[in-house]
C-alpha cells in the first residue's frame, strides 16, 4: 500500500480500498469524504517501520523510513520521544490517536472502537531531561479528573526506556480523631526536640495520639509536632537550659533556621492531621512524613508524603527513586504541595504497567 509523504510528514492515501485496509487494521488515519486516508506522523513513520505501508515523494520515488523518521523530526522537534511511547503503547495492543493540549495522546481500552468507545487514558510523553513541574501536573490532574480520563506520564530515560506513571488527585483520610486534651501539658526544649517528663501526660500524648517517641518514662516529641500541640493550645513550651518560657514565634523562628523547608512541612503535617491521619516521620524511606489511617500499633503506614511549595520543580530521577521505594515498602507516594495561605494540594504518582 503506498501513500504520498508531505512537507509536514503526514502522509495521504488516495486509494479508497487501501484507505479503508489500513484504517480497518488499527484505526489509523482519518478518512477522508472522497475515500481517501490521511496519516499523522506517528501513523506514518510508525506503519514504515512496521514494514506496513511504503511511502514515496513527490515524484513517486520510494522514500526510506529512516527519511520518514528525519522529516518528522525536523516538522516536530519534540517528535523523537513522543514516537517512543506511541510506538510502545502500539506494540501493547493500543489505539492510539495524537491529542491536543494539555496531552500528546489519548487511548482508547483495549478492545475499543474508535468514534464509539470513549479513550480511558489520557498520556503525556516526557523526557527524564526534562523538569518535573508540580504546578503543571496539578493541572493535569485536575483535567484528567474532569473528563473522567486516566492520567499517565510515560517517562523516555535517556536509554530510550519507558517507566509508566499514574496522576490523580487523591484525598488522603484516617480513622482516628485527635481531641484536644483537658489541660496543656509542658514540655522542655533543647535544640532541636522536645522533652515532656510528666509520666500522665506523655502517656496521654503518645498513646492513644501517637504523639513523638516513649523514651522510658518520659516522651520526646518533634519541632513538627511541638509546634502543632503548642499551636492548638495542647503545650506550653520552656527553654531546658534558661527553664525560661518559649513562645510559638521563637519556635518556629528556630525551627525555620533549622530546616529551610519547615513551614511546608508543618502546613502539610497540620492538613494529614485534620483528615484524622496519624503523622510520623518518613525519614527511614527518604520522605518526610509516613501517614496511617490508624494508630500505628494496629497499622502500617499507607502514605508516605514529601512536602514542598506547590510550585516545586526537580529532576526526574529524584522523584522516581521516592516512587520506587514507597511502591516497594507497599505504601502510596504523595506529593504535599503548599500554597497561598497554607493551602495544601495532594498529588499521587504510582509506577504501572498499562
Amino acid at each position: 500500500m503506498t501513500g504520498r509523504l508531505r512537507d509536514d510528514a503526514t502522509v495521504r492515501f488516495e486509494d479508497p480500498a487501501e484507505a479503508s485496509n489500513i484504517y480497518g487494521k488499527g484505526f489509523f488515519g482519518t478518512p477522508e469524504s472522497g475515500g481517501g486516508l490521511t496519516l499523522d506522523r506517528y501513523e506514518a513513520v510508525y506503519l514504515a517501520e512496521m514494514s506496513r505501508a511504503e511511502i514515496v515523494g513527490l515524484r513517486g520515488r520510494p522514500v526510506p523510513w529512516p527519511e520518514v523518521f528525519r522529516r518528522a523530526v525536523r516538522s516536530d522537534g519534540g517528535f523523537s520521544v513522543r514516537y517512543l511511547v506511541y510506538r510502545d503503547l502500539r506494540q501493547r495492543g493500543y489505539v492510539v490517536r495524537a491529542s491536543g493540549p494539555p496531552v500528546a495522546f489519548a487511548v482508547l481500552p483495549r478492545g475499543g472502537i474508535l468514534h464509539k468507545t470513549p479513550s480511558r487514558f489520557w498520556i503525556e510523553a516526557i523526557s527524564e531531561r526534562e523538569p518535573f513541574d508540580l504546578t503543571r501536573l496539578f493541572e493535569l490532574a485536575d483535567r484528567g479528573q474532569s473528563a473522567k480520563k486516566v492520567v499517565l506520564l510515560a517517562v523516555v530515560d535517556e536509554e530510550s526506556d519507558l517507566t509508566y506513571y499514574r496522576v490523580r488527585r487523591p484525598s488522603p483520610t484516617g480513622a482516628v480523631p485527635s481531641p484536644p486534651l483537658a489541660a496543656s501539658v509542658e514540655g522542655w526544649l533543647s535544640v532541636d526536640r522536645v522533652t515532656v517528663h510528666d509520666s500522665v501526660a506523655a502517656e496521654a500524648l503518645g498513646k492513644a495520639l501517637a504523639y513523638g517517641s516513649r523514651i522510658g518514662d518520659r516522651l520526646e516529641l518533634s519541632l513538627l509536632e511541638s509546634a502543632y500541640l503548642a499551636s492548638t493550645g495542647q503545650l506550653t513550651l520552656r527553654d531546658a537550659t534558661s527553664g525560661r518560657a518559649v513562645p510559638l514565634d521563637r519556635l518556629l523562628a528556630r525551627a525555620r533556621r533549622l530546616d529551610p523547608g519547615f513551614s511546608e512541612r508543618l502546613a502539610a503535617y497540620r492538613d494529614l492531621r485534620g483528615r484524622q491521619l496519624i503523622v510520623k516521620t518518613g525519614f527511614k524511606y527518604g520522605a518526610h512524613f509516613r501517614a496511617y489511617p490508624r494508630n500505628p500499633e494496629h497499622a502500617h503506614a499507607r502514605y508516605l508524603v514529601h512536602a514542598v511549595p506547590d510550585s516545586h520543580r526537580a529532576r526526574w530521577p529524584t522523584v522516581a527513586g521516592g516512587v520506587r521505594v514507597a511502591q516497594g515498602v507497599r505504601k502510596e507516594f504523595l506529593m504535599a504541595g503548599v500554597g497561598p495561605e497554607d493551602r495544601v494540594r495532594f498529588l499521587s504518582l504510582e509506577r504501572i504497567r498499562p
